[in-house]
């Protein structure tokens, strides 16, 4: 095994409590033989023999009697050149490393087939939420139309919180910290990037193409208020961090980590707290969600050990011929200028007559209708302004706030969001 951190501390004491169940399972022994950490005398979380602990990784990787390695030590590299390693040397790979899985998926997936290999990464999406298994096997017979996720547990604790009234960003960011769900540099999440990472990996897979993390249009949570949960109560929505990935009519391929606000009724508005859920949707099935916790030792380290008692059967059985890679022509990634969705504006403006008609002339020359608005007076001066459009194109909704942004009247665009479902 590579790192010996919280995953792999508790992959390691998984293997020692139940190892009796798991040879009776296999029809052999699953010996955690030796683990690769940068410091051999530093405490950790489960204890293990000094004998087995190593600084070579060397040592591990070119040793013959090892058949499998669990890489649980994150950040793309040295993680990456293990992994090549590993299956250079003839060796399967269960990894939990979202950034290895989403920047260089497709070539380790590629090598372990040309090796009669595998990889298996259901431990990097959605912690244990069965997924990546679901869409390589349960759900080949279906064309995948679109994918539609909540998977990042800190940003949906620290928007739930909010939304329950139970603080603003901060101190729900410092709340999240301090229950070890965020990390001490929490930005990954909050701009959404581990977001982004999962979800080209989903899409890779998914739409049977590499689908990169830079392909992904991202935007974070940092610009939202209490206020912006307020306004989404009134008018029947909830506001979730989300993952999206749908194939147009044309073949093409859009990609959009963002906050959106999510009408209460959908399936996706409903997941709360450190909670993740993945729906698919298919030409046959239909919509399916896939929910539970996406984070945390314990959910995490059941998928890894669950894709490793599958890489063991392989072992034994004496290798695997499914395909577990299927690559096709290169995915056309559409612009987001191309979207056409709802929208929700909330801007301080002067409080006088005339503002809201030049604003509605605005966006009506941008082909923009507006649905609804709701007016808040916040003292004699100013007023609070938030405008729910109807559907119209991303680019001109752009064009348009970037025509309202320098008015006068308008003091500040406080909120920008996407309306789904």
């Amino acid at each position: 095994m590579l790192g010996l951190g919280v995953v792999g501390s508790g992959v390691a004491r998984i293997l020692s409590e139940k190892a009796e169940s798991y040879a009776r399972e296999l029809g052999c022994p699953l010996e955690l033989s030796r683990v690769v950490v940068r410091d051999t005398g530093k405490d950790r979380a489960y204890a293990i023999e000094p004998a087995r602990l190593t600084t070579d990784a060397a040592s591990v990787l070119e040793d013959p009697e090892i058949e499998l390695i669990v890489e649980v030590m994150g950040g793309e590299e040295p993680a990456h050149q293990y992994i090549r390693d590993a299956l250079g040397a003839g060796k399967y790979v269960i990894t939990a490393n979202k950034e290895v899985m989403a920047k260089h998926g497709a070539s380790l997936l590629t090598l372990a087939q040309e090796r009669k290999l595998d990889v298996l990464y259901e431990a990097s999406v959605g912690g244990g939420i069965p997924i990546i298994a679901p869409l390589k096997r349960d759900l080949l017979a279906n064309e995948i139309v679109a994918l539609s996720a909540v998977i990042n547990g800190t940003t949906n604790y620290i928007l739930t919180a909010m939304s329950r009234g139970e603080g603003d960003f901060d101190e729900a960011l410092a709340k999240a910290q301090a229950l070890g769900y965020a990390e001490a540099d929490p930005a990954n999440d909050i701009e959404g990037t581990d977001a982004a990472y999962k979800l080209a990996i989903l899409a890779s897979l998914a739409f049977h193409g590499e689908v990169r993390p830079d392909q992904v249009y991202c935007e974070g949570i940092g610009g939202l208020t209490n206020r912006d949960f307020r306004y989404a109560r009134e008018l029947g929505y909830a506001i979730k961090l989300v993952a999206l990935a749908r194939r147009d009519a044309e073949g093409g391929l859009r990609l959009r980590v963002h906050p959106a606000m999510l009408p209460e009724g959908e399936p996706l508005a409903k997941v709360d707290g450190v909670l993740n859920a993945v729906e698919v949707e298919g030409d046959l099935l239909g919509r399916t969600l896939f929910e539970g916790q996406g984070a945390g030792a314990m959910p995490t380290t059941s998928a890894v050990v669950a894709d490793l008692l599958d890489a063991a059967h392989s072992v034994v059985s004496g290798g695997r011929e499914r395909l577990i890679w299927r690559g096709e022509a290169a995915l056309r990634i559409v612009s987001m200028d191309d979207l056409r969705t709802r929208y929700y504006l909330r801007m301080t403006v002067t409080d006088r007559p005339g503002v809201l008609a030049q604003i509605a002339r605005v966006l009506g020359e941008a082909e923009i209708s507006i649905a609804t608005v709701l007016q808040k007076a916040t003292d004699e001066r100013v007023a609070e302004l938030v405008i729910m459009t109807h559907e119209a194109q991303e680019a001109s909704m752009q064009r348009a706030l970037a025509e309202l942004r320098p008015l006068p009247e308008i003091a500040e665009i406080g909120t920008f969001l996407r309306v789904e479902g």
